[in-house]
Formats: structure tokens, sequence, C-alpha cells
């Protein structure tokens, strides 16, 4: 097969390009929705198998499921994990339509399957990016093999359920629809992005800023930048506080920056440069550099790294942070910084640029990234070791009736019983309050959640002691106590 070209197409080639005649179209859209669909059935196996194996827990997917279920029988969307509102945790009002299907039915499996589809739904905008740009096709369905192949699309489907998976792909399409100048679709975009995450508001804000300075988009630059500002203040200052009581639940992670709120901590960023440069230039935060741009480095040129700009904030707050959580390719946290680098190597190859520029090198480079830095490896033996205790855990989850009842559990088992109103996990400090309204006790005590056997010990000697509960269930180390039938008053 001879190899495709390296070059960007000319504009008269592009133009040729517009009357390919409709098989040709017909097979690029094939190939293209091949590679999505094959993407979806992967990501969806591997986190519904996660989940089945008992290894999802309910911080996060415990609380998504919960809160779509309510939302969908139409109660308040109050998780009793978090204690209070919904909106008072990120802010995800795009997150509501997760409703509609659990209307539908009522599973945890419509969350993976959204996430399947958003993560692998974004090689659509970064092919119409790349070609957008004058990528020749080959080129493109490098760029989408590149995406599709990225470490952080693989593992952060495998950590339970964020609702910033859904932004990925607007965000992609945001940016094309910025270059396209179609502000109509732009600012629908963007009015769903900033639902999907109160920290996405610093990335639109970024990102406005680069389409307005850099691009010259005027109207969508001055759009999300303005947009980006007031939801970020809307939500910090306002929602947040009045819906859950306190600030941001990640301000704790600053506060070696000083102050108690969210704008002290962001004005002693400009304050304590001492502190901001420190944690710049240690070995984790190079480490945590190191991750994001190794995958890129073949296609990254100096002159069109400006889009990076919009990922400025976010690489900075990963930084910045007290979590090495933030700093790895794990967890969901660096995602927003995926558009931005997609753009910066398609910029780059559109004007004859990087290392490599044929197709087969790339789709290579991208296969020893996901070979090297992908989490596949988890399924054995940290998946698989607490496989003695399956079977039993599943037949005492089956006793408990779905929709029904109040449960204290720990965080794997949570992930599979959140569908009800109230629902809290193991814990010595709030197990006298807690178990007063609880009909349903589970307990694992060969494989106690975090390795914690002291807390899983002593809660499951308490149960023992009391004589409103009774041991209904004990196989493995798996035990399950249920409430006598309450007295009528």
């Amino acid at each position: 097969m001879p190899e495709l070209s390296e070059a960007p197409e000319p504009a008269s080639k592009r133009l040729e390009g517009l009357a390919v005649t409709d098989a040709v179209k017909t097979i690029r859209t094939h190939f293209l929705a091949h590679w999505i669909g094959i993407a979806v059935v992967i990501l969806l196996i591997a986190s519904s198998a996660r989940h089945l194996l008992l290894r999802s827990t309910a911080f996060d997917l415990g609380i998504y499921d919960q809160v779509a279920y309510l939302l969908s029988r139409g109660m308040e969307p109050i998780s009793s994990y978090l204690n209070f509102h919904h909106m008072g945790n990120h802010t995800a009002y795009s997150f509501y339509l997760m409703a509609i299907p659990y209307f539908i039915y009522p599973s945890v499996y419509w969350l993976f399957l959204v996430q399947a589809v958003c993560l692998a739904i974004g090689a659509l905008p970064t092919w119409l990016l790349a070609r957008q740009a004058g990528l020749a096709a080959g080129l493109a369905s490098a760029m989408v093999a590149v995406y599709l192949l990225h470490p952080l699309i693989f593992n952060v489907n495998m950590f339970d359920f964020h609702p910033e998976v859904m932004a990925l792909p607007v965000m992609l399409a945001a940016i094309w629809l910025a270059r396209a100048d179609r502000r109509g679709w732009f600012c629908l975009a963007i009015v769903f992005a900033l639902g999907c995450k109160d920290a996405l508001s610093i990335t639109i804000a970024a990102m406005g800023f680069w389409l307005l300075v850099f691009e010259k988009r005027r109207f969508c630059g001055a759009v999300a930048l303005i947009s980006g500002v007031a939801w970020f203040l809307i939500a910090t200052q306002w929602i947040i506080p009045t819906l859950s009581g306190s600030e941001a639940a990640a301000l704790g992670r600053y506060a070696h920056l000083g102050g108690d709120s969210v704008l002290e901590v962001a004005l002693n960023v400009f304050l304590k440069p001492q502190i901001v440069l420190g944690k710049m230039f240690s070995w984790e935060s190079l480490e945590y550099l190191a991750l994001l741009f190794v995958p890129f480095l073949w296609g990254l040129h100096p002159r069109y790294l400006t889009p990076l700009v919009s990922a400025m904030p976010v690489i900075l707050l990963n930084i910045l942070s007290e979590s090495d959580l933030q700093r790895d390719l794990l967890h969901q946290y660096s995602l927003p910084v995926l558009p931005f680098l997609l753009v910066a190597v398609i910029d780059s190859l559109a004007h004859g640029k990087g290392m490599l520029r044929q197709r087969r090198w790339i789709i290579l480079w991208a296969l020893v990234m996901f070979i090297a830095l992908a989490k596949y490896g988890r399924y054995h033996p940290e998946y698989t070791r607490t496989l003695d205790t399956w079977q039993a855990s599943y037949e005492a989850m089956a006793l408990i009736p779905r929709h029904e009842g109040t449960v204290i559990t720990d965080n794997r088992y949570g992930a599979h019983l959140s569908q009800r109103r109230q629902i809290s996990l193991l814990s010595l400090r709030n197990f006298r309050r807690d178990v007063a309204q609880a009909d349903y006790v589970l307990i694992n005590r060969r494989h106690p959640w975090g390795e914690n056997d002291e807390t899983t010990n002593r809660i499951f000697e308490r149960l023992q002691q009391r004589p409103d509960f009774q041991l209904r269930y004990e196989r493995d180390g798996v035990y399950l106590f249920t409430r006598l039938t309450r007295q009528k008053p």
C-alpha cells in the first residue's frame, strides 16, 4: 500500500475534495463510524466488566447513579452520600439529561454507555478539525487514531463516571464551530459544556481568550470568555455555597496557598509566586508534564502552541493541587487538556511541521503510548483479587429489595445499591446516626474497603450487640444484617 501524503492538501486539492464521489464519501463515513462504534463497544465492555467485578465505587459512580435515579422519579436530587443537592456538588446541570434514560429503565449501565459514547465520539470532531485545517485524509485518520488511543480515554472510562466526559466531544466541536463561524451552535456547545462541571468554566474562559486574541474570532471568543468567568463566579460564589453549605469541595487541596474561599486562593496564586514556582519546578510536576506532552511530542511545534493557552489554567490547577490524583493519566482531571493538545498538533501538521508526518508512524507512536500508559493491566491481579467473595456479595445484595429500604455499606457495594433515597457508607463517626434509620447493613470483612479492618470489624461487633438487627446472610466473610420489623408507634 503506498504511503499517504505527509503534507497538507493545497487549496485547489481541497476544492476537488469537495466534489469527490458519493462512494468515496460513504467509505470515509463508513471508516469513521466503524472506529467510533468499535471504541464504544470496547469502552462499554471495559467499564461494565470492572463494575461486575465489584471494583467500581460509590464515590463517584454511586453518587451519579443515585442522582439520575432520583431525577427520573421526580424526586429532589439530594445525594445521601454527600447530604446536599446535586447542583451543590459541581453545578452539573447538563447531567439532568440522564433522567431521560433512567425514566425508561433505571440502570447504572446507562452511565457507562453515555460515557463510552461521549469518549468515543470525540473522534468525529477530531476528524472534522483535521480536515478543516487542511490535512489530507490519511493524516486526519491518523489524528482520529491518536485521539482514540490516548491513554486518558481508556483510563478515565475505567474510573467510575464523571459528567465532564460529556463535555469532551462538545469542547472539540466548539473549536470546530468557532473556526467555521457557526455562532449559534457554538453558543449552545458552550452552555452545555459549562453544565458538565464547575471547573470547566475556567477552561472555557481561557479558550475564549485564545479564540479572541490568537484566532481573531471575536464573537466566539467573547462569548466563551464572558460566560466562563460569569459561570465560575455564579457557581463558586452562590450556587455551591448555598446548596452544599460550604465552599467548593476541592478547596482543601489548595490550603497551602492560604485563604478561606475560592477567590482568595485564586488571588494567592499571584500574591505567592514562590509557592507556585516551587510546585511548578518540582519533580512530581515535571513528571506530570511529561505524561501530558510525551504522547504528542512527535507533532508539537513551538510556533503552533497557542491552543495550549486554553489548557494552561487547568494544568496549573493540577500542578498546585495537594492531591496526586490530579497529576496522572488515570483520573478525569487532565481531560480538558486533551482537546487543545490535539488542536496544537493538527495546526502543526497543517503547516508541514512535526517530527512524524506519515500516518503509519503516527499511529504506531500512539499505539506505543497506549500500551505504556493505559491501565488495562489492572484487570489482573487488582480487579480479580476479591473474586473469592464475588458470589457471596451478589447473593447478599440480591436480598436487598431494589429501590427500597435504607442501606449502610462500603464504597464498592454502594455502587450497586445506590438507586434509593437513602444510602450511606460505613463510618464509625456517623454509625449511631445512620444505623437508627437503616434497614440493611452489608459488610465484607474479608476485603473491607481500603483494607480498613478496624472500622469494619468494630461496626460488625456493634451490629451483633444490637437487638433490633439480625444476621440474615453470612458467607465467605460477607455479612448482611437486616432490621427486625419496626414496631408501630
